[in-house]
């Protein structure tokens, strides 16, 4: 069996954030049993020497990221193409790429992001399995709806021109993968491609697990956490909204209530939040587990939400009562083990009633993680990968 040339847009490891963990365990399990190549971008300098990752790779290529925003929309709006294209355009990168496929035995190209297929070689007779994770352009047009002036025209263009791309990308591709069935339905019904299957997030519940050894977190009884990387829009959006307008009302009711945000590089605006008195604003942790464990809910209120959630993943295999968005819990088949909602009041009544009823909240915490247990194990999650790439039956199995 030949080898597999692994593309993404960002280092899979550590997997603390939700696009690493997908690559990291995608990588993980192809390596099983193939010779893996991996060539991705860096934004973090950390990510530049990541020793963990020989484990898994037979060589590595790690591209530092520099180009800004600005450079690289000025590039974008004169080539005509997607901003998401030309921020991760490289002659690095290409040259990389280029070196691996003339030095290796590559039979597969795994491509982790739409980001990643411009380094597609022009002809090639290796498979190709390309990972789109969720709907770029979808997100993009529904930005697009929600905005105003130049903004709207620019995310309006990105949504058009990433869609266009897409739908070629998918056309070179022998499978297009996406987190969700939903997210596969959308786009077999937006570009009328084919070739298109889900393949869900997993779960590492043995690491995410309240019974583990890891460090704990005194935080007072009534907190109220959210996860997440802190610098991304959906996030800021979210977390903005829960303080502003559900966190009083639940505080109505709760008056110790406080809300923590957890995660790296949080914006200005996520930092002013703190002003308020009853939000925490932690930055980057080194184990996320203890402000789970410690949170009476944890909740996930995204407005704009694609596919999966790791994060609520994450809550419910810690055996946290769980509060999400209408769009967030999309994707997951819960059974109702999470409480949704759509409206601030709908989402403060929910946490307001699990604050009131621990025995309740903790009962939904157990129900929720054995759901987890039962549905999104990684290695049940990534079987299909296995006759992508063309490994035999047995080998999957014996994995």
């Amino acid at each position: 069996m030949g080898d597999v040339l692994f593309l993404a847009h960002r280092v899979p490891y550590p997997p603390d954030r939700g696009d690493k963990i997908r690559s990291f365990h995608m990588l993980r399990h192809l390596a099983r049993h193939r010779r893996v190549h991996l060539a991705a971008f860096a934004d973090d300098p950390r990510d530049m020497d990541r020793p963990e990752l020989a484990a898994f790779t037979a060589s590595r290529a790690i591209v530092r990221r520099r180009k800004s925003q600005a450079v690289a929309g000025v590039q974008a709006l004169a080539s005509g193409r997607p901003l998401s294209l030309t921020a991760f355009d490289d002659a690095g990168m290409r040259r990389a790429v280029a070196d691996m496929l003339a030095r290796e035995d590559v039979e597969t190209i795994f491509v982790f992001s739409s980001q990643m297929a411009q380094y597609l070689p022009a002809e090639t007779h290796a498979r190709v399995i390309m990972d789109f994770v969720d709907m770029d352009s979808a997100k993009f047009a529904a930005y697009a709806k929600a905005a105003k002036g130049p903004m709207r025209w620019m995310l309006a263009r990105e949504a058009r021109l990433l869609m266009a791309y897409e739908s070629i990308v998918a056309t070179r591709a022998d499978a297009s993968l996406f987190v969700s069935e939903a997210e596969a339905g959308l786009f077999r019904q937006s570009t009328g491609a084919e070739r298109v299957q889900a393949i869900e997030n997993g779960i590492d519940t043995a690491h995410f697990d309240p019974a583990a050894d890891f460090a704990r977190v005194d935080a007072g009884a009534a907190l109220i956490v959210f996860t997440g990387q802190m610098d991304y829009r959906p996030n800021v959006e979210a977390v903005t909204w829960f303080a502003e307008n559900i966190l009083p009302r639940v505080r109505a009711t709760h008056p110790h209530a406080r809300f923590a945000i957890v995660g790296r590089n949080p914006s200005e605006a996520v930092k002013t939040l703190t002003k308020r008195g009853d939000v925490i604003v932690t930055g980057e942790v080194e184990d996320v587990r203890g402000w789970l464990a410690a949170a009476a809910v944890v909740v996930a209120p995204l407005k704009l939400a694609r596919g999966i959630q790791n994060k609520v993943l994450e809550a419910m295999a810690m055996a946290r009562p769980v509060v999400a968005s209408s769009a967030a819990a999309e994707g997951i088949d819960h059974k109702g083990t999470i409480a949704a909602g759509t409206s601030a009041e709908d989402i403060a009544n929910a946490v307001t009633m699990l604050l009131s009823d621990r025995r309740g909240a903790a009962e939904l915490g157990i129900d929720a993680r054995a759901q987890v247990m039962a549905r999104y194990g990684w290695d049940a999650r990534l079987a299909p990968l296995d006759d992508l790439v063309g490994l035999p039956a047995h080998l999957g199995r014996a994995a």
